[in-house]
């Protein structure tokens, strides 16, 4: 897992997926689309790039603890490490399914509820 700042987050976003800003959280697997056997005892299957001044300032936007949004968004890289993605909407349910599975046994809130429907007791 590397943290990086604005510029390097920006230029890694471009590089690699063609989006010139900095974004949240970025995943990189290793041999992505090749057989890779991992070696015995060897559980790495990719790098997590995290933007710190972006997670902050989403963070605070969305009004939640920075710990938990890191903690959604190392969840939400590893499971990209292990082939899920959200492309479409049945790949993007399933995601946020185990997303909020794995974070609540974190003790995390579900990152997608609308903070705006607990403030108003729904």
């Amino acid at each position: 897992m590397r943290l990086v700042g604005e510029a390097e987050g920006r230029v890694l976003n471009r590089d690699y997926r063609g989006k010139d800003k900095a974004t949240n959280v970025l995943s990189f697997a290793y041999g992505e689309g090749e057989d890779m056997p991992l070696p015995d005892g060897m559980p790495l299957v990719g790098d997590l790039v995290l933007c710190v001044p972006v997670v902050a300032a989403e963070a605070e936007a969305q009004g939640k603890p920075l710990l938990w949004h890191y903690a959604h968004l190392v969840v939400h890289g590893m499971l990209h490490l292990q082939g899920y993605d959200h492309q479409d909407d049945g790949e993007a349910a399933e995601m946020e399914g185990l997303e909020r599975e794995i974070l609540a046994r974190l003790g995390v809130p579900d990152p997608y509820a609308d903070p705006m429907q607990e403030h108003r007791g729904a």
